[in-house]
């Protein structure tokens, strides 16, 4: 499947996920340090509205200090807006195919993950298709791209239990797929759902 179909797909049910939120929800701590369900969502819009040269022309106006630039585009996309407006705000990027540079599934995994920060935080996961994980997770297997996951999961075995997918060797960590991508990202939160010795290792990574 294309990987922008699948960014779509991602999108639009997270779209749907987030306007059934009751209003408390959104001011709830989500997985991303110091951010809100709101900043999270906020990030998404900011992301799915960005094109390579307007990402250099913020960065530049940051003084290339990528934490401020974010926190600054997070703060410009919410400010004044209802949580209904930032619902509709990101349905309107549903189909949007632009992004900083980098891979195209970058913003898959982005899409994922960041929409776990929110209902991670909350509770639970939300379903995906498995082969969207799977991409996502062998994109990040191999590389250190901004979250480090080749180097965090290095020397562990991850196993997946609800699919084939399998990947490295030593300790073992297993679990559900989805939560297997969040720990590759570094979520601490997401090891409380595998179960092995490699859990230990990557919770001290």
């Amino acid at each position: 499947m294309d990987t922008w179909q699948m960014i779509r797909t991602e999108r639009a049910a997270l779209v749907e996920a987030l306007a059934a939120l009751p209003p408390p929800a959104w001011e709830r701590p989500s997985l991303c340090s110091g951010w809100a369900v709101r900043d999270v969502v906020g990030h998404l819009i900011a992301t799915a509205s960005m094109t390579p040269p307007r990402f250099f022309a913020k960065l530049i106006g940051s003084g290339f200090r990528f934490d401020a630039m974010v926190r600054k585009e997070i703060a410009a996309v919410t400010a004044g807006r209802t949580d209904a407006e930032l619902v509709e705000a990101l349905r309107g990027r549903v189909d949007a195919r632009t992004g900083p540079p980098g891979p195209t599934m970058s913003w898959l995994g982005e899409t994922i993950v960041h929409g776990e920060d929110v209902f991670r935080a909350l509770g639970g996961y939300r379903e995906h298709p498995v082969e969207h994980l799977v991409a996502v997770a062998d994109f990040y297997k191999g590389s250190d791209l901004l979250i480090g996951a080749k180097s965090r999961i290095a020397g562990v075995t991850l196993t997946a239990t609800d699919s084939a997918w399998r990947h490295g060797t030593g300790p073992e960590a297993a679990g559900p797929m989805v939560a297997l991508v969040m720990a590759m990202t570094g979520r601490q939160a997401a090891l409380d759902d595998l179960s092995g010795e490699g859990v230990a290792v990557l919770r001290g990574r």
